[in-house]
């Protein structure tokens, strides 16, 4: 039986693009012998992973949970992608989804790289993955991934249909009061994807390029309707500031139209319920970062 090195490992792996532990475990059912051990990936499926990898995988689902803790509440969410909603649907895959997620919480994951470095019963969630592409069929990966916060953390799933999983998660963090209105906010958050809690939340060279926007859109307009310079001066920050309280109200949550009392904000709703919003999150399938 020839030594199993290193070497050895990186030559399969490079030939075949499968996984280090599954080159490992081909190699040593192999005794050693590269091309029986490349035979075994192949009739196993795991060499067409690698293959896999520049495909697209933006179908796919969202696992979430809560966990109680001393301070209160965590939320959890994990988006595991697919490459078509066929095997994102699958008992299987939602079942590997949650696998992923448990890993993430055990380890107290706080990015996708702390994800993918979480241990679990056969290595880690990264070799898991390749092992899932093997087992599915497609090219899959770890998407978004998030966590907040607070003494109440509230989560609402949303299915586009009965049959497939969810593609649309939100979560919320509040003070105690906040579990009043936590699930009404949830829903605000999947249905009209905010972007920032508050006002003050808002990326500041973002504002700035609204504001520039804004103040040229405003001052072309008011010269196209002949306006003379030292009019333009006067009125137009009035309208500027009209048009980044729009921007406000369709980006920021608090300052959001409440989608089932557009009279009141999501601001006055917590008002109303002595309540405050901490922190929120939402994750649609397949929005994150594009892939390369």
């Amino acid at each position: 039986m020839a030594a199993i090195t290193a070497a050895l490992i990186k030559q399969v792996r490079e030939e075949t693009g499968a996984g280090m532990m599954d080159v490992k475990k081909a190699l040593t059912e192999a005794e050693g012998d590269v091309a029986r051990a490349k035979e075994i990936i192949r009739a196993k499926g795991i060499a067409a992973a690698g293959k896999r990898e520049g495909r697209k995988a933006q179908e796919g689902t969202i696992a979430s949970k809560v966990v109680k803790t001393a301070d209160g509440e965590v939320g959890y969410a994990v988006e595991i992608n697919s490459e078509t909603d066929f095997v994102a649907k699958t008992p299987k895959f939602v079942e590997f989804a949650e696998s992923v997620l448990d890993a993430a919480i055990a380890a107290d994951a706080n990015n996708v790289d702390d994800v993918l470095a979480a241990k679990t019963a056969d290595g880690d969630v990264k070799l898991d993955i390749e092992q899932a592409a093997a087992l599915f069929g497609e090219h899959v990966k770890v998407g978004q991934f998030a966590k907040i916060a607070g003494p109440h953390v509230e989560i609402y799933a949303h299915r586009k249909s009965a049959e497939m999983p969810p593609s649309i998660v939100a979560l919320i963090a509040t003070d105690e009061a906040g579990e009043k209105v936590a699930h009404e906010a949830a829903l605000q958050i999947s249905a009209m994807s905010p972007r920032w809690l508050t006002r003050e939340d808002v990326d500041p060279a973002v504002l700035e390029s609204e504001r520039r926007i804004a103040t040229e859109k405003t001052s072309d307009e008011l010269a196209a309707k002949g306006k003379p310079q030292a009019v333009i001066d006067k009125i137009a920050p009035k309208i500027v500031e009209g048009r980044l309280n729009a921007f406000y109200k369709e980006t920021v949550l608090l300052d959001q139209d409440y989608v089932k009392d557009p009279s009141k904000t999501v601001g006055k709703l917590f008002d109303e319920a002595g309540a405050k919003a901490i922190a929120f999150a939402r994750i649609e399938v397949g929005k994150g970062d594009e892939e390369d």
